[in-house]
């Protein structure tokens, strides 16, 4: 299944230069050295969750795969490279030869994990893998940090709808990402329609204070929203007096007034009070959305709140308070020789400062207990024991070159609710806490 396939409408442009300057002169060394051709096992993980966090959410596996598809070292970025003096000769012409041909597995997107679990496991040959080191964590990084945020927002929000809407508050393209993110974490809808144009997630939006004050009144502005919009639109009711701005409302768009929006103050307060003053006025089927500011702590503040919809930004995109899930791409295994049939040999940094990693290619796979309840995340070498075969976690995401695992992000999504719901119930804590799962390792 392709792109097209997917209805995805954007063309991934050369992702060749989403790269550090040393993954390339890795290579030129590697081809002059002759160990490029040796077999090689890098894996993704990260040592540590965030501070406080219980479980991590894999999100950007669909991006990453079409970052590789797309990993070409077009005419003008050898060019690029020549006129730096990146790379000698011999490697700009083994670079325009580029294309992955390798094996990529890993979890399936949506998948929760902990830390030293086997994330993502690229094979190949050392110069190809190596290639693919920053970009696969520039997308794991910044799309599993938001999604962790999206999942602990959800759990806050208790089946209310959430909105991301961060679009201005980070980079232009990390928001289209975000958006995505946060969708597979459990968000309902977007603001940003460029993330609606290419994944498809539902977008929405009204109006902001701009055009409250743009008009004489604030009746004037409901009632040309109401105009060009009908009833069931959602107006903004916090640029004057809240109570003023409900009872117009009301009055200009009727009792089948769609939603009301407020946007600050004190919101656990101002919801009740609205939530009263629209039943008084018969609306009692008009919904409140509240934004400002929110995260997964002032969300579940308002909880007992006559809330319907919360909308997410600054603290959304930026992972709240963690921007990054600290994911490392680390070599594993590797080749004695070039030999495609030589034996993998297990290999591993060794260094102060606790940045330590385990050798050896690991399987994964997360242990229930009596009740059905993930009780362990087990990573190990070798043979997989009997018991534990039924629930491995990782899954064929390119095999030769070829991608063999793209899907809708609607199963990501869904992915993501089935795997935190069999955490157990401690994972949805807020307060912090050590990861819900230990992480157990084993040798084969």
């Amino acid at each position: 299944m392709n792109t097209a396939d997917l209805g995805l409408p954007v063309a991934v442009p050369s992702t060749a230069l989403f790269t550090d300057h040393y993954e390339l002169t890795m290579v030129q060394a590697a081809l002059r050295g002759g160990t490029a051709d040796r077999r090689s096992v890098f894996e993704v993980f990260t040592r540590r969750l965030p501070e406080g966090r219980r479980y991590g959410v894999v999100a950007g596996t669909g991006r990453v795969l079409d970052a590789v598809a797309n990993f070409r070292f077009e005419p003008e970025i050898l060019e690029f490279l020549r006129e730096r003096e990146v790379v000698d000769e011999p490697t700009l012409k083994w670079l325009a030869d580029y294309r992955f041909r390798g094996d990529i597995s890993g979890y399936p997107e949506g998948e929760v994990y902990f830390p030293g679990s086997p994330v993502m496991r690229v094979e190949g040959t050392f110069a190809e893998c190596v290639l693919l080191e920053t970009v696969i964590l520039s997308i794991l990084n910044h799309d599993s940090a938001v999604a962790a945020a999206a999942s602990r927002m959800a759990v806050a929000a208790r089946g209310r709808p959430l909105i991301e809407m961060g679009a201005r508050r980070t980079h232009e393209l990390s928001a289209v990402a975000a958006a995505r993110a946060a969708y597979v974490g459990g968000f309902s809808t977007t603001s940003d329609l460029a993330a609606g144009f290419r994944y498809g997630i539902p977008t929405v939006g009204t109006s902001a204070h701009a055009f409250t004050l743009l008009h004489d009144t604030e009746r004037d502005a409901f009632t040309a929203q109401v105009g060009s919009m009908g009833s069931g639109t959602t107006l903004l009711v916090d640029t004057y007096d809240v109570a003023e701005a409900v009872r117009t409302a009301v009055e200009v768009a009727g009792p089948g007034l769609g939603a009301v929006r407020i946007d600050s103050g004190d919101l656990l307060l101002l919801a009740h009070r609205v939530r009263q003053q629209l039943d008084e006025l018969g609306a009692r089927d008009t919904r409140i959305i509240v934004t400002s500011d929110l995260d997964e702590y002032a969300i579940a503040s308002l909880a007992a709140a006559p809330v319907d919809a919360y909308g997410v930004g600054t603290q959304l995109v930026t992972g709240s308070g963690h921007p990054t899930a600290s994911m490392v791409y680390k070599l594993v295994a590797r080749a004695d020789s070039s030999d495609p049939g030589a034996p993998l040999r297990p290999v591993a940094k060794k260094s102060m400062g606790g940045k330590l990693s385990v050798g050896g290619v690991k399987w994964a796979a997360r242990r229930p207990d009596a009740d059905g309840v993930a009780e362990a995340e087990v990573v190990g070498t070798g043979e997989v024991p009997a018991e534990l075969a039924d629930h491995l976690l990782t899954v064929d995401l390119v095999r030769g070159g070829e991608i063999v695992a793209r899907e809708r992000l609607e199963a990501a999504r869904e992915r993501h609710l089935r795997a935190r719901d069999g955490l157990p119930l401690s994972a949805t804590q807020l307060s912090r806490g050590e990861p819900v799962l230990p992480t157990e390792y084993t040798g084969g």
